[in-house]
């Protein structure tokens, strides 16, 4: 079994960052890609950054130049640094890894359970 815990969300004024970290917990062979999706009310789950093992990442448009994610293989952890943040970032922010638990079986993916990210003048 797998845990994502995430941590960071908050309230924050148009043009404010915040950091959204996200650890993983349990047992695995290997966690390969993560990444971060949000929803805010009423809309679909969208995505808005994924990083693989090898650092390589991948953006939503709404987000490009304005949002950093990275990793730290060693902590089992991803983060997701926001500035320039704009009300339209508001949303509950979702934590997402593709884990490989044993060498037998192929890969699956684990959610943590949200953290909301409010802005707001």
């Amino acid at each position: 079994q797998v845990q994502l815990v995430e941590s960071g969300g908050g309230s924050v004024q148009p043009g404010g960052s915040l950091r959204l970290s996200c650890a993983a917990s349990g047992s695995w062979f290997s966690i390969n890609a993560m990444g971060w999706y949000r929803q805010a009310p009423g809309k679909q789950r969208e995505l808005v950054a994924t990083i693989t093992r090898g650092i390589s990442t991948n953006y939503a448009d709404s987000v490009n130049g304005r949002f950093t994610i990275f990793r730290d293989n060693a902590k089992n952890t991803v983060y997701l640094q926001m500035n320039s943040l704009k009300p339209e970032d508001t949303a509950v922010y979702y934590c997402n890894a593709l884990v490989v638990g044993t060498l037998m079986d192929g890969e699956h993916a684990y959610w943590g359970q949200g953290t909301q990210v409010t802005v707001s003048s």
